[in-house]
C-alpha cells in the first residue's frame, strides 16, 4: 500500500457564519499528482489554503506528510513547497537575492545554500538572469522563481495555486514540463487550475504510475472524485452540442457509436455536433458551471 501524502477527515471551516468547505474528506498518495477543481466559491482556495497551514479548521483533522497542520505546523511547513497564483517575489531585489532570503528563512546552511540556489536556478531556466531585479523579469520568467524558491528546501509535497494563470501558451507548457519532471521523480503535487485543459495533460500520469486523480467541489462539499478515465465511463464518452440560442445544450452517451446513432435518428441535424467528451463537458454538467 502507498503511503498518505495529505489527509483531510470531516473538514468543516466556517467564516462569517458560513460553511465555505463542508465536512470535507478524502487523502492523497505519495507521488500522486492531484488536481482540485471548482467554481468560483466552491470552496477549493479555502481548503489549500487549510492545507498550507495559512488557514485553521474550524473542525475535522488534516494531516500533511503525515503531521497535524495544528500541533506540528512548523514540520508541516517545512514539508511542502508553495506557488500561489499572485507573484510573492520581492521585485526590488534580484532573483538570486530572493532565493538566498528564502534559504536563510528555512536555515539552510552555506555552502549548501549556494549549492541548492544554483542548482534550482539552473532546473527553471535562470541562470542567466541571477543577478537580474526581478522586476524586470517576464510574468512566466517569476512563476518560474517562484517555483524554484518553493523548491529551495526540497519540500515532499509542491502545493500549485493556478500556477500558469495569465501566462502564454509557450510558457504554460514549459511549466507543464517542470510539474510533470518533478512528479515523475516521486514528488507529490496538488494543483487548482481553471484551465481544464491544464488539469487534464497533467494528471493524465503520475509520477507513481497511475492516473492523476480530479477532486471536484461544489458550495463547500466535495461531489465527484477519480480519474478522467472514470469520468468519462460514468457520464458518457461522448457528447452531442447543440447551439439553443446563447446556451449551448448537451447530451451525454456511452461512446461515439451511441451518439452517432443519435444523430442519424434526428429529422433536423443542423448545428448538432458529435465529439469524445471531455474534463470541462463533466465539470459543466456537475457544477452548471464552466471555469472561464
Amino acid at each position: 500500500m502507498n503511503n498518505i501524502a495529505v489527509v483531510l477527515s470531516n473538514v468543516r471551516k466556517i467564516y462569517n457564519k458560513a460553511t465555505v468547505v463542508d465536512d470535507l474528506s478524502l487523502t492523497i498518495e505519495e507521488g500522486e499528482i492531484f488536481g482540485l477543481l471548482g467554481p468560483n466559491g466552491a470552496g477549493k482556495s479555502t481548503t489549500i489554503r487549510m492545507l498550507i497551514t495559512l488557514a485553521q479548521p474550524n473542525e475535522g483533522r488534516i494531516e500533511v506528510g503525515g503531521y497535524d497542520v495544528l500541533r506540528h505546523r512548523d514540520r508541516v511547513k517545512r514539508n511542502i513547497g508553495v506557488v500561489l497564483q499572485q507573484i510573492s517575489v520581492d521585485g526590488e531585489l534580484s532573483v538570486w537575492e530572493n532565493l538566498e532570503f528564502h534559504g536563510r528563512m528555512h536555515h539552510i546552511p552555506n555552502p549548501e545554500r549556494q549549492k541548492r540556489i544554483k542548482q534550482w536556478l539552473e532546473y527553471v531556466d535562470l541562470s542567466e538572469r541571477a543577478q537580474s531585479l526581478v522586476k524586470t523579469l517576464s510574468g512566466g520568467m517569476k512563476r518560474r522563481l517562484q517555483i524554484a524558491r518553493a523548491l529551495l528546501h526540497e519540500p515532499n509535497i509542491l502545493f500549485l495555486d493556478e500556477p500558469t494563470v495569465g501566462l502564454d501558451p509557450q510558457t504554460r507548457r514549459r511549466l507543464w514540463e517542470i510539474i510533470q519532471d518533478l512528479n515523475s521523480k516521486g514528488m507529490t503535487i496538488v494543483i487548482t487550475s481553471h484551465y481544464m485543459e491544464e488539469v487534464e495533460f497533467l494528471c493524465g500520469r503520475s509520477g507513481n504510475g497511475k492516473p492523476g486523480r480530479i477532486g471536484i467541489m461544489e458550495a463547500g462539499k466535495l461531489i465527484e472524485l477519480g480519474t478522467l478515465d472514470l469520468f468519462r465511463d460514468k457520464y458518457g464518452k461522448a457528447i452531442a452540442l447543440k447551439q439553443k440560442g446563447d446556451r449551448l445544450e448537451s447530451q451525454f452517451f456511452s461512446d461515439s457509436i451511441a451518439a452517432n446513432d443519435y444523430l442519424d435518428s434526428l429529422d433536423d441535424k443542423t448545428g448538432v455536433m458529435i465529439r469524445d467528451s471531455n474534463l470541462e463537458d463533466i465539470f459543466v454538467e456537475l457544477t452548471g458551471h464552466q471555469l472561464n
